[in-house]
């Protein structure tokens, strides 16, 4: 995607950068890529949603084909995302509400890449700033900025829903890394 290797010189090359417009303050923060499909994921900061690309097939270009709140219904005080992950098997996408203080559970399409909210899970804390979906894909673990915890869910392979586990202290955590496993 970002440079190719000059067999000649043995150095990166670097590409034309792929560039994209987002909608108007969606603030867009991190993205996703689909692990089987050319599809990103995006989630937005500001607008609290998520937003699906895919390549014109005309003229190459990424486009947003659909976009979807990381809200639940009638949710109306303030929110933010923050943070965005999809299942290695492509069929589960989640994403971070600060305000709301959850997880969004989606399901994607594996024909189209198109997303159904499949519900919410609290994080039992707040300012859900970072989470991480365990190597095996196993657990899920959230990072509680505001209330200095990392909370622990299991993660139900076949409907992609979240189960609390336990919760442990952590002073303000912002980011969970899984070791690779070797």
């Amino acid at each position: 995607w970002f440079s190719e290797i000059n067999t000649q010189s043995q150095k990166f090359t670097p590409l034309e950068p792929q560039t994209f417009t987002m909608e108007p303050e969606a603030g867009p923060r991190h993205l996703a890529f689909h692990p089987q499909n050319p599809w990103i994921y995006v989630v937005n900061e500001l607008s609290s949603s998520v937003s699906l690309l895919k390549k014109d097939p005309d003229t190459g270009a990424n486009k947003i084909t659909q976009t979807i709140s990381t809200l639940p219904a009638g949710f109306g005080q303030d929110n933010t995302c923050a943070d965005i992950h999809i299942s290695a098997d492509g069929k589960f996408l989640y994403a971070s509400n600060r305000g709301h203080n959850s997880i969004a559970i989606y399901s994607a399409d594996p024909a189209t890449g198109e997303l159904a909210l499949l519900g919410h899970e609290l994080t039992r804390g707040e300012t859900p700033r970072n989470f991480s979906l365990s190597p095996e894909g196993k657990f899920l673990l959230v990072a509680n900025q505001t209330t200095n915890t990392i909370v622990s869910f299991q993660r139900d392979p076949t409907t992609g829903l979240l189960t609390y586990v336990d919760q442990i202290e952590a002073p303000a955590p912002v980011c969970i890394l899984f070791k690779p496993i070797s």
